[in-house]
């Protein structure tokens, strides 16, 4: 098994890692501050391809599986964790579009999603149907060449300032919970869509987090992906590959908190000598690049899955998301500490990376979640995970 990166890899890599140096880097911790959603400069990643990785080249993208793009979005996040996670959102949203709209949704949407021009938010969440997304109660009620859809979204990424909506809604009452689910691709300025206020965040606060509420919604049948009843086997075709892109956004923002500490130690002095001189210190960095590793590995070898159409793929996008996002936390958290009292105070990263990466063990299904899932398939006859 070649665990190098191959020539193509290295290149994406590359540009990933100068796009966030260039453009993403210097400008973190204003956005951050100043609560701004940097859609100009959003717009110049979907002009590298960064918002459209692995939408189908005929539409537009890249194509990319989904091990190149884990690649390239552990390089962005290093740059800016919250940039990079709206644009891990943006690239789920552009690919449900891309992979199962019609030619009508698609010629209107995906030429300017991939650039750009325009940005997406996913609607799956709601106020009482987070973990057990199932339950769900928007609904979708088909009058004749439209569906009218009703109910509320909440923490939805970008909500407020983006154009375009993929919304998991209730077209059967009486079928399977899960059964009864359809997507359908919304107008974010249609009539009857509202927007409630910018939630006040620990992190993430480059992208805006919004409810959204849909009061008599219209919009066409063409406007539905798949058909009746598919929309949640969707969701989670969209879950597995966004469970490895917020992996791959914690193991960045992992590996930017050692370089920065590593740096640290290394200038910091005390008892007349470098903090890195200390072998408590040296340990936990040990510790620390260790950790990182396995779990760099583990996503990766979940993509490979995915990728491939393994059986259990899922289960092993659930190991990776649970792994690296609590090796990601851990990790940034051990920097701060190696900081002192500096890695509390906003004049460093390291405050900044800490609250970045917490909410990646609750959102894209919280690691409780993820352990069922695991758990579920370990134990179902027959299984066998290696």
């Amino acid at each position: 098994m070649d665990f190098s990166l191959n020539e193509d890899q290295r290149a994406f890599a590359d540009a990933a890692r100068q796009f966030a140096e260039e453009r993403l880097a210097p400008n973190a911790a204003e956005w951050d501050e100043k609560h701004i959603f940097p859609k100009d400069v959003l717009k110049e990643a979907g002009e590298m391809g960064f918002l459209s990785l692995y939408v189908p080249e005929e539409q537009g993208g890249l194509g990319l599986p989904r091990l190149d793009a884990s690649i390239v979005f552990e390089q962005l996040s290093m740059g800016c964790t919250s940039t990079t996670a709206f644009m891990t959102i943006h690239n789920m949203v552009s690919w449900m579009i891309a992979s199962f709209g019609t030619d009508d949704v698609k010629q209107a949407f995906c030429p300017s999603l991939v650039t750009g021009e325009m940005l997406g938010s996913y609607c799956l969440t709601e106020p009482n149907a987070g973990s057990d997304a199932a339950s769900l109660t928007t609904s979708a009620v088909l009058q004749g060449e439209h569906y009218v859809i009703n109910g509320a979204k909440a923490f939805i990424s970008g909500a407020g300032d983006t154009d375009v909506l993929v919304v998991m809604a209730r077209t059967s009452a009486t079928a399977n919970k899960a059964q009864g689910v359809s997507a359908f691709v919304v107008p974010a300025n249609a009539p009857g869509v509202s927007y409630g206020r910018r939630e006040p965040k620990m992190g993430w606060n480059s992208q805006p987090t919004r409810s959204v509420t849909f009061d008599d919604v219209r919009v066409p049948v063409s406007y539905r992906l798949g058909e009746e009843g598919e929309g949640f086997k969707f969701a989670m075709k969209g879950l597995d590959g966004g469970r490895l892109n917020i992996a791959s956004c914690s193991l960045g923002t992992a590996q930017q908190a050692i370089n920065n500490a590593k740096q640290y130690v290394a200038e910091r002095r005390q008892f007349g000598q470098s903090l890195s001189q200390f072998q408590s210190v040296q340990f936990k960095l040990a510790d620390m690049v260790t950790e990182l590793v396995a779990a760099r590995q583990l996503v990766r070898y979940a993509a490979f899955k995915l990728d491939n159409g393994d059986p259990d793929a899922t289960a092993y996008c659930a190991m990776a998301k649970r792994f690296a996002t609590d090796v990601g936390f851990k990790v940034c958290d051990e920097a701060l500490q190696l900081y002192g009292g500096y890695g509390y105070i906003k004049e460093y990263s390291m405050e900044r990376h800490f609250r970045d990466v917490r909410v990646h063990q609750i959102l894209e299904g919280t690691n409780e979640i993820m352990r069922l899932i695991i758990s579920r398939r370990i134990l179902a006859e027959g299984a066998e995970l290696l």
